[in-house]
């Protein structure tokens, strides 16, 4: 394995030459950068799509994204120097140096649920409706990034000699994440020094494709709405919760030993499983989520489950059925409006030209009243046909 710069030792697997970085035209970019945009593309592509199949305005995860990414990257670097403030507050330059790396994802999550809330009131939009598909983008956005530390050659745990070992060369690796666990077991080979550890890298990208492939198949058989937004941070802080513990690179909470992301992980496990299961078993007592059947507001009121084309193509039915039967009842109340205003001329036409006929076939005695009852329950029928008449001319 001499001369490479990563290497899995029980997988035979290894890179010569990791490069973190591409020149353009002079311009170093990162691959970390790179990475971290195919994700935000992948993301936008997989929450979009949700977002459609469930009946809804795909066009409202595009504005949404628009309007969340940079504030998301903003949160990101906020978190990471508000628990690094002991360096910080000593290198007040580097705060906007982001270049130089400083993310933390739980930073850009908090931030994407506020601006999701500020979003949706401004859109009128149920929090969860549009949620439960976001959520999905946001996972595949951590699946794909999580790979950008591997070019940076971050993010990894302590010692390890198991199936999935990672040795790295030292002299690529940022000293802020070594510590004495890790150094205590060196690896010479070749001349070089190599750190064998946990890729826990790998472990969070692979634990979050697990749990995106189980949130899109679950998607339609969901019980209530805001079901998905709460399984991913069940599934999220459970799986982080336990990469946490192997990390050498955690943040901690201010004047302790805590790792806060860990910290954050187990609250926010245990209190997404209290919503998912009270929900489930009290539908009718819903807790931050609402019946999956509800008619829902977003720029148009459609259920979900529905598909906004066939939601569009009944309401023009019902548009031309409702025409239809108003055409109608106007024009029953035109006949009869009508139907009063000419009665008497009617009734008299009528009358003459039914007196005639009337007396041939019966005796002349009776004519004036045969006439009268004939011209009373004609009148209707007749002035009728008469205003047809008078219509079509």
């Amino acid at each position: 394995m001499a001369g490479y710069d990563i290497f899995f030792p029980h997988l035979g697997i290894g890179i010569e030459h990791l490069k973190s970085s591409i020149s353009i035209f002079g311009f170093r970019v990162a691959f970390y950068g790179i990475i971290i945009g195919i994700g935000m593309l992948l993301g936008i592509l997989i929450a979009r799509t949700d977002y459609k199949r469930r009946g809804f305005n795909p066009e409202d995860i595009e504005d949404l994204a628009l309007f969340a990414i940079v504030f998301c990257i903003i949160g990101a670097r906020i978190y990471y120097v508000a628990f690094e403030w002991d360096y910080y507050s000593q290198h007040p330059s580097e705060i906007f140096a982001i270049r130089n790396g400083g993310l933390a994802i739980y930073g850009g999550i908090i931030t994407a649920v506020i601006c999701c809330s500020l979003f949706c009131k401004h859109r009128k939009i149920n929090f969860f409706q549009i949620a439960d598909s976001g959520i999905l983008g946001l996972i595949t956005g951590q699946i794909v990034g999580r790979w950008g530390n591997f070019f940076n050659a971050e993010a990894f745990g302590r010692y390890t000699d198991s199936l999935l070992a990672m040795q790295i060369r030292l002299d690529i690796v940022n000293p802020n994440m070594l510590n004495h666990n890790v150094l205590s077991h060196l690896v010479s080979i070749g001349g070089a020094d190599y750190i064998q550890v946990h890729p826990t890298f790998f472990y969070e990208s692979f634990w979050n494709l697990c749990a995106l492939i189980v949130l899109w198949l679950s998607g339609p058989k969901k019980k209530f709405t805001g079901q998905i937004f709460w399984g991913y941070f069940f599934f999220y802080g459970v799986g982080r919760f336990w990469i946490e513990g192997l990390r050498t690179d955690s943040l901690y909470l201010w004047g302790t030993t805590i790792p806060v992301s860990q910290l954050l992980s187990g609250i926010m496990a245990v209190v997404s499983a209290c919503i998912i299961l009270w929900n489930w078993r009290h539908p009718e007592k819903l807790v931050m989520g609402i019946p999956k059947k509800e008619m829902v507001k977003a720029k148009t009121l459609i259920p979900e489950g529905s598909v906004i084309s066939v939601a569009q193509e009944t309401s023009e039915t019902s548009t031309v059925s409702a025409a239809t039967k108003t055409s109608e009842t106007s024009t029953v109340s035109a006949a009869t409006k009508t139907s009063e205003t000419t009665t008497a001329s009617a009734a008299t036409k009528t009358s003459e030209t039914t007196t005639a006929s009337a007396a041939t076939k019966t005796s002349e005695t009776s004519t004036a009243s045969e006439a009268t009852k004939t011209s009373e329950t004609s009148t209707v029928s007749e002035t009728s046909e008469v205003s047809e008449i008078s219509g079509t001319k």
